[in-house]
This record gives structure tokens, C-alpha cells and sequence, in this order.
């Protein structure tokens, strides 16, 4: 008994002073407070997450489906991926009862519009059928889109996590107080992986941390198995018996990340290429080609197809049927690569935050709008109130040399006006698709023109900051404290980006007195807010952390960080170089391309619409000099297969491959970033201003060039054969 007393209080006795040699850690980094703050913060990260949760409990709790074995295994792995408090029987109970709900609904609408118009609705009701089964499919594999949209974020901070570990480990070899480290200063969803280890411990699921740690682990394992090695590796340091291998250890776990995160995107871009292009050739080329045949298909079908079925078609089944399918190929992106997200660290996120550019948007825009609109306000009491007729003639406006026809062209029939079909409708019906783009243009480029200048500063930081870094750790290396190793740092950075990142937190050191802590940090006048970068605010972070433990410490810590931003940077451009391709292929065919092809087709369109209109008129002239001959049945015939009452007016196919061609930049910018830089909301947001001006003025231009061009093709064509009749 007395010998286990003995070994007790030696144990307390040098438990004691070597926490004192190594310093006692702040009360934020400990487990406890890790892991009570777990659900809270869980809370907090996920609002996204707990509607689909508050959904599946509250439908699951009333109708319980029974899920079969294999089924809910698999349902349960990527449930616990995704941290959802549910079971598999609520998420299949959920996906079921939307599937009925909507069927029914659109089972009880359709007979409401037979008893109503006594027409049935074909069409409602197998739209309705086909999205009950996507909504089925969509919801039922949900919990595991959920798991990977989670891996793919938490895995672009892999590479920061191992780095958090590394340096800390460096100058204290203890891993839960590294984990803990980690967690605190990563953002989610990551950090909240790791507080959840802490979790586990302690709630009794695992006995240590190592324990817990490894149990996570294995969720990547087939999915990240460089993350498992560097883990691996950084826990067998824990073991190394001479400190020169121990730190050998830990710089290996940093390479490995670093370089499956290479090895990955390089299989990704090869990859990518074939399912891209295919989904451009068939989800965007080919349904756009087929517009310019709808006028003279809608014709030959006796107005089987109607305008309504275009936008139904081309502006939500199609788009939609795109956006699912990159949206596959997008979650297939490896993480571990691409712009952390650090919006709020930005002093103008407020202004990113505000909803006025959006109502300036709107003022700018809507007279726009109401000019794509005059045809159709034209044919209504409109005209009418100012004094105006409902339409003109071509030749009263001075456009005669298009023809005969009228402004806007609309054809009056037993069920009311159809059209319009004139040619200045179409020019009109331009402003549509212009207005609705410039509002997002406008919108997004206020929101983020400012903030992108910082961001542009933050780079140019970035790309200095490893020297700097270095010669920071020279200078705490050298013995100087950390508050007058800045004020070297200023004078040796003179004319270059960091010199105003450095003399920043200078001056709040020497003349506010704040500590090297707050003068980085500080949420109102630190440095980091004005170069919000998560690369900096990373390395000042474990700046703060590694001078507590001594200068010596704090050198090695800034000269491995150096030595990793240097690395990350060669990554970095060795994966744009891979991507390149990629990229200039997709930002191409959206900018260029797409629009170049769109107004191609309405010109097309509005071709087609002007002949078998003047062949109308021609026709039936012809038919009423055949009266009384055998031939008029036949010219009837004739005139009423090429029935231009019948057609899609060109004017509403305009409007619809134009809001089209709005929601095809924004799917492929979308795309585009995801691939580029991983997500990035500024960088998507800014990049959709650009691309939606670029895109919807090259659209504009050809489209109104071929339209006229085509046009007078079409009179100097018809003119010839009038005149041979």
C-alpha cells in the first residue's frame, strides 16, 4: 500500500511541474469545454439541417415504415456522416408521404380543371407524376447527398486541420490538447467533427481520445485515406524516441496530405472533362437548336404545342434536369483544395449582407422590363388610356423595308387575339431577358465590388507572406519579443503588400497597447479584418498560441508554416494548371457560345415566323383567285396545314431562351467556381455580375443582328416569289 502511495505523489508530484514547463493551456482548449459546447454549436452550424430533421421526426413519429436491413445500414452510415438526429424509417417515411401528397394533389387539381374547363390536363398530370418520383428519389437519397456535402466542405479543411496539429504537436507533444487546438480555431463543419470526438469521450461511447479519433477516422477511410495516414502517422510521433525523428514525424503527416490532395485532383481533371462536355452538348446545345424548329413544328401540329409548354419545358424541366446533373458531377469534387470561406472577416460584409442593391436593381430595371412588355400591353385597355392604337402598320414607324406586316401582329380567331408575330415584337421582347440579368448584374456587382478589391489585396498578401513569415521567425528566433519584432518586420517590408498588414498591427501595439493577440484579432481594429484570409489569420493564429510556449518555439512554428505556405502554393498552381482546360472550355461555352447559338436560333425563329406569315397571305390571296376551280380545296389544304394562328409566337420563345440562357450562366458559374476554387460565395457571386453582362450582350447584339439580317432575307426571298406568281 505504501509503495502505490509513494507512486502516487510522484506522479501528482511531476504531473505538476512539467504542466508548469510547458504552461498551463487557456480554459478554451480544454476537452471539457469542447465538448459541453457540443450541441450548441451543432445548433448553430446546421440550421440547413435541422428543417429536413424537424421534417423526418415530426412525419416519422406518425407513420413508421419499416426499411429493410441492408437498406437501413446504409441509410444509418450516411446519417451519422451528416449528423442528423434521425432514423432510417423517418427518412424513408418522409421521402413516401411526399410522393402520395404531391400525386394526389396533382390528381385532385387536374379533375378540378376537367370540372371547371372540361379539358383534361395531360400535361399537369404526367409533370405531376414525373416529379412525385423525383421528389421520392431526391428525398430518399437525401441523408446521403447531405454526407457528402458535408465530406466535400469538411475535407476542403483537411489540409489546415493536419497543419493546426503539426505545429502544435511541434512544441507540445500532446494530442488531445492539439484536437482541441484544432477545433477551436477551424470552422465548420470540420471543428464540429472534432468536438465530437470529445463528445464521445465524454459521454462514455470511448474510453480516450486516441480511441475516439480513431473511430472517426474510419468514416474517411474510403474516402480521404491521406487524412487517415497523416493521423496516423501523427500519433505514431507520440511514440518516436528521439525528438529529431518525432518532428520528422510530423512534417511527413503534413506531405502526405499535401500531396493526396494533388494526387486526387489530378485524377478529378481527367475526369471531369467527358461527363462536362457531354452534359453542355445535351443539356444546353441540342435544346437550343431545337428551338429554332418549334415554330415551324408548332405549325404542322395544329397547335398541339403550346407557349406555356415552351417555359414549362425550357425554363424549369430542362434547367432543373442540368442543374441535377452538374450538381452529380460537382459532388464528386475531392476536397482538401479551394477558397476557405471567410466572408465575415471582411469589414464590408455588412454591404455583401444588404438588400439594397437589390432594390436599386430593381428601380434600374423594371422600365426595361415594361418595354418587353408594351405588345402585350398594347392589346390590352392600355393603349387605350393614352390615346393610342393597338397597333401600327411597319411602313407608319418607317420600317417598311421589312415588309407589310404590322408592329406587334397579333391575329384575331374564334378564342381571341394570338400573337404577337411582328418583328418589333421581337426586337422588344429582348428587353425581357436584359432586364432580368442586368438586375442580377447590377445586384451582385455592388454587393461584392468592393469586397473583391480587398480579396485581390488579401492575395497579393498571401504571395508575400511565406518570406515574411520567414523573416519573422528570424527575428523571435534571434530573441526579440514578438511586440518589437514587428516593428522590424515594417522596415524590412518596405513597398511591399504585407508592409501595411505588419505596420497594422504595429501601430495597435505600440500606440493602442494592445497585446500581439488583439492587435491581430481584435474584432474592431485588429489587422486580420482588413486582409481576410484564411491563410493569415491561420498563421498569426498559431503565432498567438506558439509565443506563449517561448520564442524558440514560436521561430520553429513560423519557419514550418513558411515552409507550408510555399508548399500549398506549388499545389495550388500545379491543380489550376490541371484544371485550366477545364475551365476556359466551360467559361467559353458560357459566355460566348451559348449566347452566340441563342440569338442565332431567334433569329432563326423569326425568319421562319415572317415567311409562313407572308406565305399565309399569299395563299390564301391565291386561294380566293382559285375560287370556283378544283384547285381551291387543295390550295385550302395548303393554307391551313401553314396556319400561322397555330404557331408559337417567336415573341414568347425569345423571352423563353432568354431566361434560359440567364439560368444556364448561373448553373455553369455555379459549376464553374466549384472547380476552380472550391466554394467561394464572393468569388461566385461576383464572377455571376460579369458573366451574366458578358453573356446577355453578346446574346443581345446577335440576336438583334440576325433578326433584322434574316429578316430582310426573308422579304427579298418572298418579295422574288410574289413577284414570279
Amino acid at each position: 500500500m505504501a509503495d502505490n502511495i509513494d507512486v502516487d505523489e510522484i506522479l501528482r508530484k511531476y504531473g505538476s511541474k512539467i504542466e508548469s514547463e510547458i504552461g498551463a493551456e487557456s480554459e478554451e482548449y480544454s476537452a471539457q469545454n469542447v465538448s459541453r459546447d457540443f450541441l450548441a454549436f451543432k445548433r448553430d452550424a446546421l440550421p440547413e439541417l435541422s428543417r429536413y430533421e424537424r421534417l423526418c421526426q415530426s412525419i416519422g413519429n406518425v407513420i413508421r415504415i419499416r426499411v429493410a436491413k441492408k437498406d437501413s445500414e446504409r441509410l444509418q452510415k450516411k446519417i451519422d456522416i451528416a449528423h442528423l438526429d434521425i432514423t432510417p424509417s423517418q427518412a424513408a417515411s418522409l421521402s413516401l408521404l411526399s410522393l402520395l401528397l404531391v400525386f394526389f394533389a396533382g390528381i385532385t387539381i387536374s379533375l378540378s380543371i376537367y370540372m371547371i374547363s372540361g379539358a383534361f390536363p395531360f400535361l399537369l398530370l404526367f409533370l405531376t407524376f414525373i416529379f412525385s418520383l423525383f421528389l421520392f428519389y431526391y428525398l430518399s437519397e437525401f441523408p446521403a447527398r447531405l454526407a457528402q456535402k458535408w465530406r466535400l466542405k469538411a475535407s476542403s479543411q483537411m489540409v489546415d486541420c493536419i497543419l493546426y496539429v503539426v505545429v502544435y504537436m511541434k512544441h507540445t507533444s500532446n494530442l488531445e490538447r492539439a484536437v482541441a487546438f484544432a477545433s477551436q480555431h477551424l470552422k465548420p463543419p470540420l471543428s464540429l467533427d472534432l468536438k465530437k470526438v470529445f463528445w464521445d469521450v465524454e459521454t462514455g461511447r470511448y474510453s480516450t481520445v486516441k480511441e475516439s479519433l480513431d473511430a472517426y477516422l474510419e468514416m474517411w477511410r474510403d474516402y480521404s485515406t491521406e487524412f487517415v495516414e497523416a493521423f496516423h502517422l501523427i500519433e505514431s510521433s507520440l511514440y518516436e524516441p528521439s525528438e529529431s525523428r518525432r518532428v520528422g514525424t510530423l512534417e511527413k503527416a503534413l506531405e502526405v496530405i499535401l500531396d493526396g490532395v494533388y494526387e486526387k485532383m489530378l485524377k478529378y481533371s481527367r475526369e471531369i472533362r467527358s461527363p462536362l462536355t457531354n452534359l453542355y452538348m445535351l443539356g444546353i446545345v441540342l435544346p437550343t437548336l431545337t428551338l429554332a424548329l418549334l415554330p415551324l413544328a408548332s405549325t404542322l401540329l395544329q397547335g398541339a404545342l403550346s407557349w406555356y409548354m415552351i417555359f414549362v419545358l425550357f425554363n424549369l424541366i430542362i434547367p432543373f434536369f442540368v442543374f441535377y446533373l452538374t450538381s452529380e458531377i460537382m459532388m464528386k469534387r475531392p476536397g482538401g483544395y479551394g477558397e476557405s470561406d471567410v466572408l465575415e472577416m471582411n469589414p464590408l460584409y455588412p454591404q455583401y449582407k444588404s438588400k439594397a442593391p437589390y432594390a436599386f436593381a430593381a428601380i434600374m430595371c423594371l422600365p426595361l422590363l415594361l418595354i418587353g412588355l408594351f405588345p402585350l400591353l398594347f392589346q390590352t385597355q392600355f393603349a387605350q388610356l393614352i390615346g393610342l392604337p393597338n397597333d401600327y402598320s411597319l411602313s407608319e414607324i418607317g420600317l417598311g423595308f421589312l415588309g407589310t406586316g404590322n408592329v406587334f401582329d397579333f391575329k384575331t380567331t374564334d378564342a381571341g387575339l394570338v400573337g404577337p408575330f411582328g418583328i418589333v415584337a421581337l426586337l422588344l421582347s429582348l428587353f425581357v431577358p436584359l432586364s432580368i440579368a442586368l438586375f442580377f448584374s447590377i445586384a451582385y456587382e455592388m454587393k461584392t465590388k468592393e469586397m473583391i478589391k480587398e480579396r485581390e489585396k488579401s492575395k497579393q498578401l498571401e504571395k508575400e507572406f511565406a518570406s515574411s513569415l520567414f523573416q519573422l521567425g528570424n527575428r523571435l528566433g534571434d530573441g526579440i519579443p514578438a511586440e518589437i519584432a514587428f516593428s522590424r518586420i515594417v522596415e524590412s517590408t518596405r513597398g511591399l503588400a504585407t508592409e501595411d498588414f505588419f505596420k497594422r498591427v504595429n501601430t495597435n501595439i505600440q500606440q493602442l497597447g494592445m497585446s500581439v493577440e488583439q492587435a491581430i484579432f481584435n474584432p474592431k481594429r485588429g489587422a486580420i479584418i482588413y486582409y481576410p484570409s484564411m491563410l493569415i489569420a491561420t498563421s498569426m493564429k498559431i503565432l498567438t498560441e506558439s509565443v506563449k510556449k517561448g520564442l524558440d518555439v514560436a521561430a520553429r512554428s513560423l519557419m514550418s508554416i513558411s515552409q507550408y505556405v510555399k508548399n500549398i502554393d506549388k499545389i495550388t498552381e500545379r491543380l489550376r494548371d490541371l484544371l485550366a482546360e477545364v475551365v476556359s472550355d466551360m467559361k467559353s461555352n458560357m459566355v460566348f457560345l451559348a449566347p452566340l447559338l441563342s440569338g442565332i436560333v431567334v433569329g432563326l425563329a423569326g425568319m421562319i415566323t415572317a415567311i409562313i406569315n407572308t406565305l399565309t397571305g399569299l395563299m390564301a390571296s391565291i386561294s380566293s383567285g382559285l375560287e370556283g376551280t378544283q384547285d381551291v380545296g387543295t390550295m385550302g389544304n395548303i393554307v391551313k396545314i401553314f396556319d400561322i394562328t397555330q404557331m408559337i409566337p417567336p415573341y414568347y420563345l425569345q423571352i423563353a431562351i432568354g431566361i434560359y440562357l440567364v439560368q444556364i450562366i448561373f448553373i455553369l458559374t455555379d459549376t464553374l467556381v466549384l472547380v476552380d476554387s472550391g466554394e467561394d460565395r464572393l468569388k461566385k457571386i461576383y464572377d455571376l455580375s460579369k458573366n451574366l453582362k458578358r453573356g446577355i450582350l453578346i446574346y443581345l447584339i446577335v440576336a438583334f443582328i440576325t433578326i433584322f439580317a434574316l429578316s430582310l432575307l426573308a422579304k427579298i426571298a418572298l418579295g422574288g416569289i410574289a413577284t414570279g406568281g
